[in-house]
């Protein structure tokens, strides 16, 4: 496992897992597995839509449980490339749970947060092992983003892991 940050306004993780390519990119396509590991600990997600597909559209919906109580954040998109087992592009914008763009302000995010984001993941197969590399562009290196995501992937591992593949 390693993650590397990357530039300033992307977030790089890069990560293997002792599984083979098909199955982690499962995870990243079939909303009921991605429901499982996605987001950061004690999350959960609510929605999981996805249809892709260059130019399909995704919505995911998480809640969390604050001291000030639950909050929950949306994200929509477009899938902008699909290479199946081999790379995934998808933009990501700050939404309510009906896919309605929202600015990031209104969500709490800091001045500059660019409405729009890409998200790209990058799969290879070494031996049955899959090597992961993740860029969120649009994303400081150093926000509460990149502490979400390496969260998520350690669900990732740990569900690959234990072989917990039931939806």
């Amino acid at each position: 496992m390693t993650d590397t940050a990357g530039s300033e306004d992307a977030i790089v993780i890069e990560r293997s897992f002792d599984a083979p390519v098909d199955l982690v990119w499962k995870m990243w396509t079939d909303p009921a597995h991605f429901k499982a590991w996605y987001g950061p600990d004690g999350a959960t997600i609510q929605v999981a839509k996805m249809d892709v597909r260059v130019g399909g559209t995704r919505l995911v919906c998480m809640e969390m449980q604050l001291p000030s109580g639950p909050m929950q954040m949306c994200f929509v998109g477009e899938y902008r490339e699909v290479v199946e087992y081999q790379r995934l592009v998808y933009t990501e914008s700050v939404s309510d749970e009906r896919g309605n763009v929202l600015s990031p302000a209104a969500m709490g995010m800091p001045e500059g947060h660019p409405a729009i984001t890409e998200v790209r993941v990058e799969l290879a197969d070494l031996d049955g092992r899959t090597t992961m590399v993740m860029t969120h562009s649009g994303v400081p290196s150093n926000s509460p983003g990149a502490a979400g995501w390496t969260m998520a992937f350690d669900k990732l591992a740990r569900r690959l892991d234990a072989q917990d593949l039931a939806p």
